[in-house]
């Protein structure tokens, strides 16, 4: 074996955050495929026969309130608040790491202008500043992500920002500036690189609170509207029924909890990689 698989091998051995979170979130994301090309039924097929039936071989997550079966919706919804969690983390890791890398090269007064921005941004929760921005562009999944996007740059702008003041003076950047290079390329070609494993954690945390910001909006009736299914939306339906058919609020419960710990473990894993 070589080197480089040695060095995976043992990684992976002495780091079981890394490896629970890969199998959690890699179970998660195979149901997910699965549940674009099938489910067990149409997600938004109502029968009002079998309106809040409990967990059987029919229906292996039972019904809910409008007689849909939960595993269909469950893995429906899995996929747009997946989509959802990675629209947001990505338009915040992107515009984020941008302003990041511009204001903690440069530094002066259109850093401190810039920072002021993001503190300001920063000191408003992320779920009570996405709401602001709902009430702009509206409500749907789409709006949404949109709007956790923008809510999750200021976090990254300060990660990333931080990484770069530590990298900017290194003999590494030193060398590069003394043979010419442009000021782009020190950023985005030798700076950024050397601050991936950071930026990898931060990814997978950020996967996790976009998962539970999703949920918690989503509940609250700002995320995806009718006949669209997503985890936070089933809670929120379901929450009236939690005494009578217990499994139409555990279901998609767990598999939020499920969602969380995968990303958690993988960014605990990613931060712990040697």
């Amino acid at each position: 074996m070589s080197k480089a698989g040695q060095d995976l091998k043992r990684n992976i051995k002495d780091n079981p955050y890394l490896l629970s979170g890969a199998i959690i979130t890699g179970i998660m994301v195979l149901v997910i495929i699965i549940g674009v090309f099938w489910t067990p039924y149409d997600p938004t097929a109502m029968n009002s026969a079998d309106k809040l039936q409990g967990m059987s071989l029919r229906h292996p997550m039972g019904t809910d309130n409008m007689g849909r079966d939960v595993l269909s919706r469950v893995m429906y919804g899995s996929r747009i608040t997946l989509l959802i969690a990675i629209g947001t983390v990505a338009i915040g890791s992107v515009v984020g790491t941008i302003i990041g890398a511009l204001t903690g090269y440069f530094g002066g007064m259109f850093d401190e202008v810039t920072m002021r921005i993001i503190d300001a941004l920063f000191a408003f929760p992320s779920i009570l500043l996405a709401l602001v921005i709902v009430s702009v562009f509206g409500t749907g999944w789409v709006q949404l992500l949109i709007s956790l996007g923008i809510a999750f740059v200021p976090s990254y702008a300060r990660i990333v920002r931080g990484e770069v003041l530590r990298c900017r003076n290194m003999d590494y950047v030193e060398n590069a500036r003394l043979q010419g290079v442009s000021n782009l390329r020190m950023i985005f070609v030798h700076i950024l690189p050397n601050i991936k494993g950071v930026m990898a954690s931060s990814i997978m945390i950020g996967f996790n609170n976009a998962v539970l910001a999703e949920a918690g909006l989503s509940y609250l009736g700002v995320g995806s509207q009718p006949p669209y299914a997503s985890l936070g939306k089933m809670l929120s339906d379901a929450q009236q029924y939690m005494f009578t058919t217990p499994s139409y609020v555990l279901c998609p419960g767990i598999v939020i909890v499920l969602m969380v710990l995968g990303f958690a473990f993988l960014g605990e894993g990613i931060s712990r990689w040697k």
